[in-house]
């Protein structure tokens, strides 16, 4: 057995989950999320306001999303009733990052500006021109949204120049004239 799988999923005071089917519908002060689990695995609200995950069969593939969903739920729940959270640094002479309407401008040393659009279920604020704030309730659109704007310019290994997440460690390569 899963040992994370076997783990009921508590539910908070404010969140309410229904199953219908083979689909979980997590409803919390946030909004609403719902995931549709693999015909391999049975979820189940029970009256302790906990949310059991189990598997019909022990096949490879129900094994493998026993733990996964049991862990999408938790993550759902938690979206729900407290959100996620990415914070994004700008870091360069030059570069920074601002919005304006639904657009995410940045300016990290290219000829031109780069826009990225803003999806309408996450949150992006600039508190000032090095910070970005991505919030949401799903982990994975967040998540996405925060590697992709990474993307567009990544930390480079010399100045460290780029964007890159809040507190991540950029190893620094000496320069050439290092070697003499």
């Amino acid at each position: 057995m899963s040992r994370l799988g076997r783990k009921p999923v508590a539910l908070p005071e404010k969140v309410k989950a229904s199953v219908d089917g083979q689909t979980v519908n997590v409803e919390g002060p946030l909004g609403k999320l719902s995931y549709t689990a693999h015909d391999d695995i049975t979820i189940a609200v029970d009256d302790t306001n906990q949310v059991n995950v189990t598997r019909k069969n022990d096949t490879r593939t129900a094994k493998a999303m026993h733990g996964l969903t049991r862990a999408l739920i938790a993550n759902m729940v938690q979206g729900v009733d407290q959100g996620y959270e990415r914070r994004l640094e700008v870091v360069g002479v030059g570069y920074l990052a601002a919005i304006a309407g639904d657009v995410l401008q940045l300016r990290v040393g290219f000829a031109n500006e780069v826009h990225k659009k803003i999806p309408k279920d996450l949150e992006v604020k600039c508190p000032d021109q090095t910070h970005i704030v991505v919030k949401g309730i799903d982990k994975q659109r967040v998540g996405q949204f925060a590697a992709e704007v990474r993307a567009v310019r990544k930390p480079e290994p010399y100045k460290g120049k780029g964007v890159r997440y809040q507190g991540e460690h950029v190893k620094l390569k000496p320069g050439k004239a290092a070697g003499k």
